[in-house]
């Protein structure tokens, strides 16, 4: 079992009693750098982890990464076992889906992708007016990463690589 110290077990038996176990706010005594070193220290042990904060429904941050994004920290099922509580699987909070705003580009290339079709890069382009190192970057990055969506892609002739979502 791992030893926590009584800042450590103050941290976790607090996010126990948030929703989604979230640590934050840390107590008030915790500041600083004081307050980095155990969340350090929590975080290397698996006690806590990093999880996008919704900064626009108002989430707690522990730190900024910029473009109006933030992380906060999240009890983890060790964190919380460490304290002696089990995780109840069917209570365990979803992980964050995120969903595109309508009208956007974004939404016009999942559109585009989830078409039976599919949809090349070039046909991307035409219709958002982004670059081709744009189209790489948003099926890698927004699409595969942070919505967790499965792009697939496959050479098709005559038309060259077709990149397609399944059907929602």
């Amino acid at each position: 079992m791992t030893q926590l110290s009584d800042t450590q077990a103050i941290i976790l038996s607090a996010a126990a009693q948030r929703p989604e176990h979230i640590a934050l706010p840390l107590p008030e005594s915790l500041r600083g750098g004081a307050a980095a070193k155990v969340i350090g220290a929590m975080l290397a042990k698996g006690l806590l982890e990093e999880a996008e904060a919704d900064m626009r429904k108002g989430e707690p941050v522990w730190r900024e990464t910029g473009d109006g994004h933030g992380v906060t920290l999240v009890a983890t099922d060790g964190g919380l076992a460490a304290i002696g509580i089990e995780p109840d699987t069917a209570a365990a909070p979803k992980p964050k889906t995120r969903t595109p705003r309508e009208g956007t580009k974004q939404a016009t290339l999942i559109a585009m992708l989830r078409a039976p079709d599919g949809a090349t890069i070039e046909e991307i382009m035409a219709a958002t007016g982004w670059q081709s190192h744009t189209v790489r970057g948003a099926l890698a990055g927004p699409l595969k990463k942070r919505l967790g969506l499965e792009v697939t892609s496959e050479k098709v002739e005559d038309r060259g690589r077709v990149y397609k979502l399944p059907a929602a």
